[in-house]
């Protein structure tokens, strides 16, 4: 009875732990939103008045040489469009250099060199660069091309985005006015939202990043992260920060934070978006993810430290903690769920007060109920048919909560040291026949991995619980069961349907290949009149 009551009791100290974890990152998502809310009409009108003064008294011969670097590996489908994109920039011919980063194994590489090739012959400074190995990554590449480049401002984009031509235009002349300004980040915009459930439900995920908290950060002083792409760095920023390292899997986080702790600041344009590609694989989608959460811990093991020592004011260190380790949320929402039919059972045990319980239950429904009206109000902030696209927030809700076993993996594996190298987030592109959407399929898309047979087992168990709830008439807590239990049976089940459609494309040019070497080969052979003419 002692060990029981001991076991129960360490249980309920470990819920009681994941329920204040819950609540305080859902708490925040409040913050983010007052944050919001007070900055947004003064930084709009301080950008716009800034612009206006800018070009009335700059022409073009006062613009500064701009380097864009395009990092890419195994972008058949995207370089092509990326390429295009930047040459169209509205910037002038000689003060503007492209870089074609390319760590590509494929054939991607004569895509990408085709298309250089005929931008070099009409004037165009652009250059393919190649590298031997894919030391670093896409930090590796970065590094080298920087070492290259001609502009003291180097404007980066993934194969997956497409910038507008005024992107330059519209974020290059805030570094004249702020000398201590290494970055502006702009905000990703969705160009295939409409494409499926996930496409629709991350890109209120994204917008509820990138319209609220990536505002919030930068309008109120805190610590703002480059997204990887979509923004444009001073030069000599990265190499006071100590250049590009590749010891995290975010190194755009990790690069964002040194640069601030050195004393450079940050600015974000919440009005200047840059339309991307979304993830439109489950498999793609959790790989994405999953480099994230890693590399996030990752990041906040390697630089938090460095952030408390520093004089920084209490709320901005605060803050700083929840953005790095926000994905700890997942962790805790496997162990909620996992602990949630055993919490039932013990609620009935003696000596337990009462209280305990409802604090449980106060903080969960908190933190369940804030990141829904962060999304909510970052759709009413930027879109006239905010209430159209609300409607989508139940599956950004239960693909959410699926993801949480998968990143709590990366999370493990960065708490434990655990290395691994970087895989890049496929994506269709440009595909226009069904001979390039089959090798999108087989060629560009992740495989499954077994992880997923964990996902349909917890859904499974929380699937149970919630019918214990029902039985013992607990109507609470049964609610979150049910979407815990949809969300993991949706992403597992997902997962095992995307392979399957994956492996019978596999079939398929198997089978076409068989036929079109058979055809080939016998247009090779000599046709009768030929054999009777031989003899």
């Amino acid at each position: 009875m002692h060990i029981s009551y001991i076991a129960l009791t360490l249980m309920v100290v470990i819920y009681v732990f994941v329920a204040v974890g819950l609540f305080m990152y859902g708490v925040n998502c409040y913050v983010m939103i007052f944050f919001f809310r007070r900055g947004r009409k003064r930084e709009e009108k301080k950008n716009a008045e800034y612009l206006d003064a800018y070009y009335r008294t700059h022409t073009n011969a006062d613009l500064p040489v701009v380097t864009t670097q395009l990092p890419v590996f195994n972008e058949k489908f995207c370089v092509e469009r990326l390429i295009d994109c930047v040459t169209k920039f509205d910037w002038p011919m000689e003060k503007h250099e492209i870089q074609v980063l390319d760590d590509s194994t494929d054939d991607s590489v004569e895509v990408a060199a085709r298309v250089v090739k005929k931008y070099r012959a009409l004037g165009y400074d652009i250059h393919h660069i190649c590298r031997d190995n894919r030391e670093g990554y896409k930090a590796g590449a970065l590094r080298e091309g920087m070492d290259r480049c001609r502009g003291d401002y180097i404007a980066i984009f993934d194969a997956d985005f497409m910038p507008e031509p005024d992107f330059l235009r519209q974020t290059v002349p805030y570094f004249t006015g702020d000398k201590k300004l290494a970055l502006v980040q702009t905000r990703w915009g969705h160009a295939n939202r409409t494409e499926s459930l996930l496409t629709r439900a991350q890109s209120i995920g994204i917008d509820g990043h990138f319209i609220v908290e990536q505002s919030a950060r930068a309008w109120n002083h805190l610590y703002l992260n480059f997204n990887g792409t979509g923004g444009i760095w001073r030069k000599e920023a990265i190499y006071d920060a100590g250049g590009w390292e590749d010891d995290t899997l975010t190194e755009d986080m990790d690069l964002s934070y040194r640069a601030q702790l050195a004393g450079w600041h940050m600015k974000y344009t919440f009005d200047v978006i840059c339309p991307a590609e979304i993830p439109s694989d489950i498999n793609g989608f959790k790989t994405q993810q999953h480099r994230w959460a890693k590399g996030s811990i990752q990041t906040a093991i390697k630089i938090l430290p460095r952030v408390f020592r520093s004089r920084d004011p209490f709320i901005r260190k605060l803050e700083a903690f929840l953005h790095l380790t926000h994905y700890m949320i997942h962790p805790l929402m496997v162990i909620a769920a996992t602990l949630a039919v055993p919490m039932l059972i013990f609620a009935s045990y003696p000596g337990m007060p009462l209280w305990i319980f409802v604090g449980i239950i106060a903080a969960i429904m908190i933190s369940m109920c804030a990141p829904t009206t962060l999304y909510v109000f970052s759709q009413k902030q930027a879109h006239r048919d905010w209430w159209k696209r609300v409607l989508c927030i139940p599956g950004l809700m239960i693909i959410g909560v699926g993801v949480a076993i998968n990143n709590s993996k990366a999370v493990l594996e960065a708490l434990l040291g655990i290395k691994s190298g970087f895989v890049r987030t496929p994506k269709k592109g440009d595909v226009k026949t069904k001979e390039q959407a089959s090798t999108a399929r087989t060629k560009y898309f992740i495989k499954l991995k077994l992880f997923f047979l964990l996902e349909i087992a917890l859904g499974l168990y929380c699937a149970w619980g919630f019918a214990v709830f029902l039985v013992r008439e607990k109507y609470i807590i049964g609610p979150f069961l049910l979407l815990y239990s949809a969300g993991f049976l949706f992403v597992g089940l997902s997962s095992l349907v995307m392979e399957v459609q994956r492996q019978i494309a596999n079939i398929r040019a198997a089978r076409a290949k068989i036929v079109a070497n058979k055809a080939s080969t016998a247009d090779h052979l000599p046709q009768d009149s030929e054999r009777h003419a031989l003899a």
